[in-house]
């Protein structure tokens, strides 16, 4: 009997552990984005938005730890004028021939009780790397309607100075501020 006893104990804590263990997410590309917005001339608020991301996130929930790894395509971008795209990935601005991908990786996350509050984390922009926060607006995990798995949600922001990574190209009528929105959407991996 006492055997049974210890048996089912450490049956019942090595599933406990089994189910605290890190869960990873693969980004879902088609529902992921990097945007930004910045004031132009002071006559107006631009965007423009990268298109290509992909990277993965692990979570552990019972924890309250993770982490966040994403690669953004710096090519991806689109502001919907070809013209200014085409100048937005030269020289003056992110230099996609020499610079192709945009990093996040993160150092800490921090919750709000079981919500994601935020991410701190390491950015890469034209191969300068600084700490930069990210403030989450929304985090949210359900079962995925279609693919039937498991899926986390969130939307984050947070500003940077482009001066800091080295893009200084029109300023000050073109903002050094700016604001980077992030709406991203992981599937847990099979």
């Amino acid at each position: 009997m006492m055997k049974r006893t210890v048996l089912a104990a450490l049956f019942a804590s090595a599933s406990a552990f089994a189910l605290a263990a890190p869960a990873t997410y693969a980004i879902d590309p088609t529902h992921t984005y990097a945007g930004y917005e910045l004031n132009h001339l002071g006559l107006s608020v631009q965007n423009g938005v990268f298109t290509k991301v992909n990277g993965t996130v692990s979570l552990d929930e019972a924890a309250k730890k993770g982490t966040v790894d994403v690669s953004i395509d710096a090519a991806s971008l689109n502001t919907y004028f070809a013209k200014r795209d085409e100048h937005l990935k030269g020289a003056d601005f992110f230099n996609v021939a020499k610079y192709p991908t945009l990093t996040f990786k993160s150092t800490e996350l921090k919750y709000d009780g079981n919500k994601l509050a935020e991410v701190k984390g390491k950015l890469t922009l034209l191969g300068v790397t600084k700490p930069v926060t990210l403030t989450v607006t929304r985090f949210a995990k359900k079962e995925h309607p279609m693919l039937k798995k498991e899926a986390y949600g969130v939307n984050a922001t947070t500003s940077i100075k482009r001066s800091d990574f080295g893009m200084a190209y029109g300023l000050p009528g073109i903002a050094d501020e700016v604001k980077l929105n992030i709406a991203l959407e992981a599937i847990k991996a099979s």
